[in-house]
């Protein structure tokens, strides 16, 4: 069981939230006045557990699409193109979103979709059931590799998260910048990679931006899917 330390009630909890081990890999914080306090990274099986958690969680980060093309199989949001633009040389981190046509499949194939995407598909189901432009008001989109920048003096990281260089240069950058974080990167779960538990530390910071009204929207002019979701990154 996660043993939860920090400030006492009362404080309200942010988390970063992301795909791992094929469930989801949630890193929280409690937050009081100025202090952070984070707590050790957890699994939950679904999606809808991370949402139930008790106590209940006030901001989340979530490193899955929220909003989709609505047609074709594959695209890029304007959200999409302009995070690229800004983590130029990790710009490949930023992946082209399936259409919603492709979450309504009840068979799976993989005609213009990566197998990374393949694999992922019933987890942004799992999202897409979930979110109603009411939930918005607390369950936002990033991606890790723009908190990394947002935390780098808005420079992007120099080496790719799929090396140890990677792995390490996003490490230290944490541990600078996040009071005790090591109690989250050091945290052992089965299954999960170093980068993945990285990746969500990254978004923990980026929720608490989020909770405190600090976070920059992707694009700045808001736009909205066809379900009446923000398509949108925050940082």
């Amino acid at each position: 069981m996660t043993r939860r330390r920090g400030p006492e009630l009362p404080y309200r909890l942010v988390a970063g939230v992301t795909p791992a081990a094929g469930q989801w890999l949630v890193v929280s914080a409690k937050v009081a006045g100025g202090t952070f306090a984070p707590e050790e990274a957890r699994l939950k099986a679904t999606f809808a557990d991370v949402l139930n958690e008790t106590p209940q969680i006030d901001t989340f980060v979530v490193n899955v699409p929220i909003g989709y093309p609505s047609e074709g199989i594959r695209g890029l949001r304007t959200c999409d193109v302009e995070a690229r633009q800004l983590l130029g040389r990790r710009a490949g981190s930023i992946a082209a979103v399936p259409s919603r046509a492709v979450l309504a499949r009840t068979e799976e194939w993989g005609d213009g979709l990566d197998a990374v995407t393949l694999t992922l598909l019933p987890r942004y189901r799992q999202v897409a059931d979930e979110m109603s432009p009411f939930r918005q008001r607390s369950v936002y989109e990033g991606r890790p590799e723009l908190s990394f920048m947002q935390l780098n003096g808005d420079v992007p990281m120099t080496h790719s998260k799929g090396t140890r260089e990677g792995v390490e240069e996003r490490r230290a950058l944490l541990l600078e910048k996040l009071n005790n974080i090591e109690r989250v990167i050091e945290t052992p779960l089965q299954k999960v990679r170093a980068s993945q538990i990285l990746d969500a530390s990254a978004l923990l910071w980026t929720a608490r931006r989020g909770f405190t009204h600090a976070a920059r929207r992707i694009p700045f002019e808001p736009e909205w899917d066809a379900e009446g979701l923000r398509t949108e990154f925050i940082v």
